[in-house]
């Protein structure tokens, strides 16, 4: 029997996302920016199917990081294989909108039931690079990853709390873990703002050890993995690790609390502090209002970004030494060609590094 090759051809695809927000088939799906989003989606599900859990960062109750391992199910909320489960991508997520009001801000991936359209769970996910520019010189055991945070999942580290808030006798108790509100009048003058930060940066601690066994999982944070500085992938080059909301606050609070101006990650913690507070008086937060307001002089293009040699303490562990899925195994995650299809950024100096006959 003759087959027609095009009838059992496979369409390009990413493993596990039967039901998507974005049409694989299609180029336009394969950008940058979707890419970054939609593989990550992915390489958990194929970690499900290996049983292989993510590393879960998150804290202990004296606020202190503490790794432990979630299995994908229990971080997606259900079978990352199921067919009721659809991935959407660049979604709202309505669970948190009752606590902010100003711009709608999108989650990088929403779980919703494909047959009843019920939302499971929202993440921000973060593709990074092992080792950074930071560490890449450090000896293979310090390799570790720069972290670029947006502005909203600031926001949505709020809405995660205030999610466990949100009753009469809890927000009562919120306000007194916020402690007394600190006398400013001008919250977007630094001045005014520096010397109650070290009071702020506790406030924000009394509240994490009050609900640490209430945490979430917020970002998912997939590593990939190459030979040093070169443009070449780890034999074992992709992991997944997953932040608790309360976890990642550390990545602002690393350092002396004590300040004499206001940087990008002590700019998170006031931004924080004030949604919290303004969740207690007034059952919501300005969003706008608050990264717009309190700028201190900074472009409000990202929250903060940590390097690698900040958040090594901080993800230090054997998974991000060797890392778990190995490159032969990128074939089982991206589908029927996908790959012809991705748009990388065209660098000239990339082409150079990957063109050695070039200087023969």
């Amino acid at each position: 029997m003759i087959m027609d090759n095009c009838s059992c051809k496979i369409k390009a695809g990413l493993f596990g996302q039967k039901h998507a927000s974005r049409d694989y088939t299609q180029a336009q799906y394969w950008g940058k920016n979707q890419f970054n989003s939609s593989f990550p989606a992915s390489l958990v599900a194929y970690m499900s199917s290996r049983n292989i859990d993510p590393v879960y960062i998150t804290i202990d109750k004296n606020n202190n990081i503490l790794h432990r391992y979630i299995g994908c199910k229990n971080l997606f909320g259900i079978d990352p294989l199921s067919d009721d489960l659809y991935y959407d991508f660049e979604a709202g997520y309505l669970p948190y909108e009752k606590y902010y009001i100003g711009k709608r801000e999108h989650m990088d991936l929403v779980l919703s039931n494909y047959n009843t359209n019920e939302l499971i769970k929202g993440f921000e996910i973060k593709l990074t690079a092992l080792p950074d520019s930071t560490t890449d010189c450090l000896s293979e055991d310090q390799y570790s990853c720069e972290l670029v945070i947006r502005p909203s999942t600031i926001c949505y580290l709020a809405c995660s709390i205030c999610d466990y808030y949100n009753t009469k006798l809890r927000r009562e108790k919120l306000k007194r873990l916020l402690g007394q509100f600190p006398n400013i009048k001008h919250w977007d003058v630094p001045d005014e703002v520096i010397p109650f930060y070290p009071q702020i940066v506790d406030a924000i601690a009394r509240v994490a050890k009050d609900m640490w066994k209430y945490q979430t999982p917020l970002i998912i944070q997939p590593v990939w993995k190459t030979r040093g500085r070169k443009s070449q992938l780890a034999d074992n080059c992709l992991d997944v690790f997953i932040w608790s909301n309360l976890a990642s606050i550390h990545m602002c609070t690393q350092g002396d609390p004590i300040i004499n101006k206001i940087a990008r990650p002590n700019r998170s913690i006031i931004w924080l502090y004030k949604m919290l507070f303004d969740f207690y008086v007034y059952g919501h937060f300005d969003y706008d209002a608050i990264i717009n307001d309190l700028a201190y002089g900074t472009k409000n293009d990202k929250a903060f970004a940590i390097s690698g040699a900040v958040s090594y303490p901080l993800l230090r562990s054997p998974e991000l030494l060797s890392p778990r899925v190995r490159k032969d195994e990128i074939k089982n995650i991206i589908l029927g060609g996908g790959q012809n299809l991705l748009s990388p950024e065209r660098r000239f100096d990339a082409i150079l590094v990957n063109s050695p006959d070039l200087f023969e």
